[in-house]
């Protein structure tokens, strides 16, 4: 188990007489803390714990990804439930918002709160089970020291202890008032572990403990925090990138009633008033000239793909390999090599929640208590110390949930977050800092644009021989992570993960990132690296497939020979659909393209209506591994196939001299729900690990949609989003 589930510690914010808390410790143990009052004093007040247990038998149990819809906050607290063996209808959930220990990170993603790329479940699932374990351990031996008999005839059954020679039971809740100071246990052998015939939680479609107050709006956003003597902030952002202020006059601005003050930030003019929709008549009335020296000024999105396609076309060209199998003496230049380029422009992540945090910087300038919907609390608390010169325990921050995120709210606190604490400490009160709409829009960090070109070989029986899989696209780890990039390596799996095709049997094989100058700002989007590469790949092996005189299914088949759990959900959805008899006046499509540890295939229905593509039926199977909450897995990949959908058929943002031409959602068009298809998704338990379920469905919307229009026209479009039939 990794030592980023670590140490207990002193420092948090669970407390209240008589609980009972439970740490994970670095050597596999985990620390129990009980409270009296008394004890509640000797330790000075608050615990930092996996899971809290208060006399009235309620259960708090932390988690440390975050919640954006997904179901974290359900999904996380099932594991340590199921092996705590508790009652589920008693159990609450609380984001942790700080990790000054090192306690609740994610292992996957370097012990850090980190929430990306679909690695919560896997990364933190053995070492939530062994806390869960352990906790449950721990009460037993309470439990045994108290009724005086072995600990190991003591029993637990959902929430409740038992000992059956004497019929004696405790709840959970009980022991509070029974537990000693730190009584540690001995690590929970995974033999130990619940046998999964024994599962009562993990994989049951428990209630999901966000839900109700979603339903009802109780739910609390950052948006909808307000606390004592806060003002609003908006901002009059630089219309292009790298480019500062000059405020020629803010008189008029001053004049609005509300209008508390005007600054000018690094990029910005900032309006600060009473409350949000004067801040937003303030920065209307602003008279303000640009420093128009930023290089981005000559920045446009269409020739932009035109250099990416130059780059890929490149022979010479500065290649990073990314995956390289076989002896690499194929020749791409013979006359036999079938080539083909795909290329998907710019999309927006279009969150339904506006960005935006509430800072309150102290007295002293030096902390600050942050209200935030973040994808990363790791980020953000380094961020806010960075900014106010301090460290990481004066940064109080309110992990809350997100209305959408996408990859959007991983890094915008580098600017938003440190421009609201400025704001903060200069006006001495706690500031609401919001961008509309539209600033979002033209301030978007976007997917990046790809052009990939494919270079394969047939050999005389059909059988795929060799593929070289280009990619040129600039780095968009360089511009989110530039602490952590490479440039010796210069890897970026943002832009490559999903290249590598290892589930297909390819004897020469390379996958190649071309690396273009960055022109706008960047961010993984939904599906990362898979989307892209996978739309390129599978609509390539429908034209290799009609090479080789082949079919859609024989020819992936005979590549998915070597993989059971790729030919598994392949031939699933196959069956799931009836492909290849789809209706008149229709054609399926298919693709088989998971993401990371999970497998996935789809098949698409599509027609034409007049000039509109119409999507009437997706299908999906998936495999992966454990789905710990099947309905929020089936729910991710319906979402994930509908946001590959929309990349289809209308998202694109696109610039010109280095601003966003797009403004707000009647110019980037999301689909509409007359364009939703009927979607039937079918899990495969392939008593696999868990893996992630929040980005599947996008790498297989595109290429089925792309290969049933090939089957219904004769051409597939190789580009995103489609352009319109004429």
């Amino acid at each position: 188990m990794s030592g980023s589930l670590s140490r207990p510690t002193r420092r948090g914010f669970l407390g209240g007489a008589g609980a009972l808390s439970f740490a994970l410790m670095s050597g596999g143990g985990v620390a129990v803390i009980g409270r009296s009052v008394e004890a509640q004093s000797l330790n000075g007040g608050q615990i930092n714990a996996w899971v809290t247990i208060t006399p009235d038998d309620r259960m708090t149990i932390m988690y440390g990804g975050a919640e954006m819809g997904q179901g974290a906050n359900t999904a996380l607290p099932m594991i340590v439930a199921e092996e705590l063996d508790a009652d589920w209808s008693t159990v609450s959930t609380e984001q942790v918002g700080n990790d000054l220990d090192g306690v609740y990170g994610n292992p996957s993603i370097g012990g850090i709160l980190y929430t990306a790329g679909s690695y919560t479940v896997e990364g933190y699932f053995n070492g939530l089970r062994q806390a869960g374990a352990q906790a449950r351990q721990i009460l037993r031996q309470i439990a045994a020291a108290h009724w005086n008999v072995p600990v190991a005839e003591v029993t637990t059954r959902q929430g409740t202890l038992l000992h059956n020679a004497t019929g004696r039971t405790m709840r959970y809740g009980e022991v509070a008032a029974l537990v000693q100071p730190d009584m540690p246990v001995e690590a929970v052998a995974d033999e130990d572990l619940k046998p999964r015939s024994e599962w009562t939680i993990i994989g049951t479609d428990v209630d999901r403990l966000d839900i109700p107050d979603k339903t009802t709006g109780a739910t609390r956003y950052s948006i909808d925090v307000d606390v004592p003597d806060m003002v609003y902030a908006v901002q009059l952002l630089a219309p292009v990138e790298g480019e500062a202020p000059t405020i020629n006059s803010d008189a008029a601005a001053r004049a609005i009633d509300g209008v508390l003050d005007v600054m000018a930030l690094p990029n910005s003019v900032a309006v600060l008033a009473r409350s949000f929709w004067a801040a937003v008549a303030g920065r209307e009335a602003l008279d303000v000239s640009w420093t128009e020296t930023s290089p981005f000024r000559t920045a446009d999105s269409e020739a932009e793909l035109q250099n990416l396609t130059t780059a890929a076309d490149d022979p010479n060209a500065d290649v990073v390999v990314w995956e390289s199998r076989g002896d690499g003496g194929e020749d791409y230049s013979a006359g036999n090599v079938i080539t083909a380029h795909y290329t998907t422009e710019h999309v927006y992540h279009a969150q339904m929640e506006p960005l935006n945090v509430v800072a309150s910087v102290d007295e002293d300038g030096l902390g600050a208590e942050i209200w935030i919907g973040t994808q990363s609390q790791t980020v953000s608390v380094a961020i806010a110390a960075a900014v106010l010169g301090t460290t990481p325990d004066r940064i109080r921050l309110n992990a809350m949930q997100m209305g959408g995120a996408f990859g959007r709210r991983t890094w915008f606190a580098r600017e938003m977050l440190r421009d609201a604490l400025i704001l903060s400490r200069a006006a001495g009160r706690p500031v609401k800092l919001v961008w509309t709409r539209e600033d979002d829009v033209k301030q978007g960090w976007l997917r990046a644009a790809t052009v990939q070109r494919f270079d394969a070989i047939l050999g005389e029986n059909g059988a795929l021989e060799a593929l070289r899989h280009r990619v040129a696209a600039p780095s968009t780890f360089q511009f989110v992570q530039p602490d952590r990039w490479n440039p010796e390596v210069r890897t970026d799996p943002l832009i490559m993960e999903g290249s590598e095709s290892r589930d297909y049997d390819i004897p020469e094989f390379r996958a190649e990132h071309i690396q273009a100058p960055r022109v706008s700002r960047l961010s993984a989007w939904r599906g990362i690296g898979w989307g892209p590469v996978c739309f390129g790949r599978e609509c390539f092996i429908d034209e290799l497939a009609e090479q080789a005189g082949s079919d859609p299914v024989s020819f992936r088949r005979r590549l998915l020979s070597n993989s059971p759990r790729g030919l598994g959900v392949f031939d699933a959805v196959v069956a799931m659909s009836d492909f290849g008899n789809a209706p008149e006046g229709r054609a399926h499509g298919i693709a088989f393209a998971g993401y990371k540890s999970s497998y996935a295939s789809g098949v698409a229905e599509v027609s034409y209506e007049g000039e509109r593509l119409r999507v009437h039926r997706f299908w999906a199977a998936v495999d992966p591994g454990l789905a710990i909450h099947p309905q929020s897995y089936l729910s991710q990949v319906e979402g994930g196939i509908l946001f590959g959908l929309s990349s289809v058929l209308a998202e694109r943002s696109s610039f010109t001299a280095g601003q966003i031409d797009q403004n707000n959602f009647y110019d980037y068009e999301p689909i509409r729900m007359y364009d939703v298809p009927e979607i039937e998704v079918q899990i495969i338990d392939s008593d696999n690990p868990p893996s992630g379920g929040g980005e599947i469905g996008v790498p297989m919307a595109a290429p089925a949609i792309a290969n049933a229009v090939r089957a219904l026209t004769g051409a597939a479009p190789n580009r995103l989003p489609f352009p319109r039939r004429t």
